[in-house]
């Protein structure tokens, strides 16, 4: 702007200022678009969270379940488990009755009753324990007669300690009494060993041992 003679003049290269920018406007502009850029990114930054943590999920969870495929194969196929012992209680029952029905039969006799007790041995014994019953019982037999001895065996506690679908181990504890004729009766306690085989759907003891 110039003054002359008490005129005032304007200068036309002066600053035209509305073709200038405001440089408050340029700051608002970069204000408003910070804020937008950073939600933006936040928000990418959520939703891929999810994912990496479902995938991370998939393959804890895949790992897990093989480990706990491989740890049941293990135990599957461990000898504990193929005790039958340990988790077929009927097929214990079973042959824990029938091994306890036959010692009692077998290691049951009287004077006048042998014959009962030696064919019974034969129905429920075989292989090497009827071979040796067969071999001890002629001696039972002349004592029996000769002292008129009666014996009663019960048996008071059996455990089976191996089973499979056809053999079985089991430890017997048993109860005997003698009867000779003019005296008291003699209770006297044994323990023993008994092999059993499962054969035509029956359990036969084939094993008897002392311990």
């Amino acid at each position: 702007m110039r003054t002359r003679g008490g005129t005032t003049t304007v200068d036309d290269t002066a600053t035209d200022v509305t073709n200038v920018s405001d440089p408050t406007d340029a700051t608002a502009e970069t204000a408003a678009m910070e804020p937008t850029d950073v939600t933006d990114a936040t928000d990418v930054s959520r939703r891929r969270w999810p994912r990496v943590l479902g995938t991370l999920l998939t393959v804890a969870l895949i790992a897990t379940g093989g480990a706990l495929y491989a740890e049941g194969r293990h135990l599957r196929d461990t000898p504990a488990t193929a005790n039958l012992a340990l988790t077929d209680a009927e097929a214990t029952a079973r042959v824990t009755g029938d091994v306890s029905s036959a010692l009692g039969k077998i290691f049951s006799y009287g004077p006048g009753a042998t014959a009962v007790t030696r064919a019974a041995a034969k129905e429920v014994l075989a292989g090497k324990a009827l071979q040796q019953y067969a071999a001890l019982f002629g001696q039972v037999e002349r004592q029996s007669a000769d002292q008129k001895l009666t014996l009663t065996t019960e048996v008071v506690r059996a455990g089976v300690t191996r089973l499979t679908g056809s053999s079985a181990h089991l430890l017997v504890f048993l109860d005997q009494v003698y009867e000779r004729r003019g005296r008291a009766p003699t209770t006297a306690s044994a323990q023993l060993t008994v092999t059993a085989e499962l054969r035509d759907g029956r359990w036969w003891i084939v094993k008897i041992g002392s311990t």
